[in-house]
């Protein structure tokens, strides 16, 4: 059965799914403990640590082609593995890294893109030299309301895994040497790091990230 025709069956719309716990949410974490807590607590929350930023953008790249449950269970080997994400300390990194970062069974050993992340951040140092802070650089491109659908369902979803923001970011991160970074990639980043509130309409979560977001202050350079 489609989530589409569970959600149906049980009463919801479609892209809802209801817990154990009798909360409405989102469909895709479905019932696994640690899917549902990123689900509830990380996933939509407005961030402006640059560390946290430089890290999810990392791990949406490694996620390409990948489940992101894949990548969240392996999130504290990656850290272990890449100095917490400090990005000063990972652009740093030689040939010698690379080496043990492809022996380490904990993260994904995908040679392309564990050199990508060495080389963006680099590029992130370079950022924040222009921007002061990658969160300020991120937070520049939220889109307004008017480039964001009326209301976010299922439907809308499945159908736009990109937008024009995530062009717009993916385009000129390329511009600047990251690598990794396509529209997909990127709005998928939007979404986790609270750029944009992707929480389907009834889910449990919406109303508390639309509330996160209005109290957020946003980071200028």
């Amino acid at each position: 059965m489609s989530d589409s025709e569970q959600a149906i069956e049980n009463g919801l719309a479609a892209g809802l799914i209801k817990g154990e716990d009798r909360k409405i949410r989102c469909f895709w974490p479905g019932t696994l403990p640690d899917y549902l807590h990123y689900h509830d607590h990380e996933w939509g929350h407005p961030v402006d640590s640059d560390q946290r930023l430089f890290e999810k953008i990392c791990l949406e790249g490694f996620q390409s082609g990948l489940s992101w449950l894949t990548i969240l269970r392996k999130r504290e080997n990656f850290r272990a593995a890449f100095d917490g994400f400090d990005f000063h300390k990972v652009a740093l990194y030689g040939e010698d890294d690379v080496a043990r970062l492809l022996g380490d069974a904990g993260i994904v050993r995908h040679q392309s893109k564990i050199r990508s992340t060495i080389n963006n951040a680099k590029r992130a140092i370079e950022l924040v030299a222009e921007k002061g802070s990658l969160a300020a650089y991120f937070w520049s491109f939220e889109p307004d309301k008017s480039e964001r659908p009326e209301i976010v369902d299922y439907p809308t979803l499945i159908a736009n895994p990109t937008s024009a923001t995530s062009t717009k970011i993916s385009k000129d991160l390329k511009k600047r040497g990251w690598s990794f970074v396509g529209p997909t990639t990127v709005y998928a980043f939007m979404q986790a790091m609270g750029l944009i509130n992707d929480h389907i309409e009834g889910c449990h979560c919406r109303d508390k990230i639309d509330a996160m977001r209005a109290a957020f202050k946003r980071p200028v350079a």
